[in-house]
């Protein structure tokens, strides 16, 4: 395998990494946060600072200056994805919504996907749809377990949040965006930003946590939750096909459940058992179209290769 392939391949690899494992994660933290911070505040700073860092980061390193028109398109994804999308995660599992709960409302994000895609002239496998529609049966079955339970509002909240980002999502593959992490970095400035002011105006308490665990929570979700992770997404949202970016959207409540039993006393049934098997199975179909893309191309490539003359 070429040196280049390999490379490309490690950071798909470490990038779905972050996206199931470290995003999986955060549903548990935002909860332990919003116990210490407002809502709207701590996920507006979260993003405000990790969006600073990223922006000094990347200039200092030589990246241009974005344009106008790239802080137009990057802040338009910004608010879809981090003012609305998580900005409504937050909101939802401050009212009482469950970590695996929010995370499972997420789940909805890769058919929210493939339905705005449409309008772009996007067209999808059998395979994606197949995977699409064994992920929300896996979405019932974690219903009907006893843990998952929720309030009308909650639901609402957190599906607005899903179909935001899925939006977000597909519309940010036909906008002007920075090149490289500084694309991440405006739309996490101006998705905190907005958050941030939508906290001035909700009349939220200007106030920080007493506690440790408040600050251990937000420093989590300003490296891991966006520098890293988000950043991972933007970056797979370039290389790879959207309902295969948003196959993590399957994999977090797993993660976010396991998580709750282990760190939060959360007791599963036979019914969210089963839902994690079939959303595996879920996660696996959406992405065979593009490993067998990948295949595929790999192979023309080696095969081009060996057919070169040698010089």
């Amino acid at each position: 395998m070429p040196a280049r392939d390999s490379r490309s391949l490690l950071l798909l690899l470490c990038a779905f990494f972050a996206l199931y494992v470290i995003w999986g994660s955060t549903y548990l933290v935002i909860r332990i946060g919003v116990e210490s911070w407002p809502p709207l505040l701590m996920a507006g700073l979260r993003f405000l600072i990790a969006g600073s860092l990223l922006f000094v980061w990347q200039l200092s390193r030589g990246a241009p200056m974005p344009t106008r028109r790239e802080w137009v398109g990057g802040g338009l994804v910004g608010f879809l994805l981090l003012s609305c999308g998580n900005g409504g995660v937050t909101l939802a599992e401050h009212s009482g919504v469950a970590s695996g709960v929010a995370a499972l409302a997420v789940a909805t994000v890769p058919l929210f996907t493939l339905c705005f895609g449409l309008f772009w002239g996007q067209h999808n496998t059998r395979l994606e749809w197949a995977g699409i529609g064994l992920g929300f049966i896996g979405i019932l079955l974690l219903n009907l377990g006893e843990n998952m339970q929720t309030t009308p509002l909650g639901a609402v909240i957190t599906l607005f949040a899903a179909a935001s980002w899925a939006f977000g999502s597909v519309w940010s593959r036909h906008l002007p965006l920075p090149a490289g992490p500084m694309a991440s970095a405006v739309e996490m400035i101006v998705g905190g930003g907005i958050l941030f002011i939508g906290s001035r105006l909700s009349g939220e308490p200007l106030t920080t946590p007493s506690t440790m665990d408040g600050w251990l929570a937000l420093g989590y979700l300003i490296v891991f939750g966006s520098i890293i992770a988000f950043s991972s997404y933007m970056y797979l949202l370039k290389h790879v096909r959207p309902a295969a970016a948003t196959s993590y959207a399957y994999v977090n409540p797993v993660v976010a459940v396991l998580l709750g039993i282990v760190f939060a006393g959360e007791r599963i049934g036979q019914a969210e058992w089963m839902a994690m098997i079939v959303i595996v199975a879920a996660v696996i179909l959406v992405g065979l179209p593009q490993w067998r893309a990948r295949g595929k191309a790999r192979k023309a490539n080696l095969a081009e290769a060996e057919v070169k003359p040698q010089a």
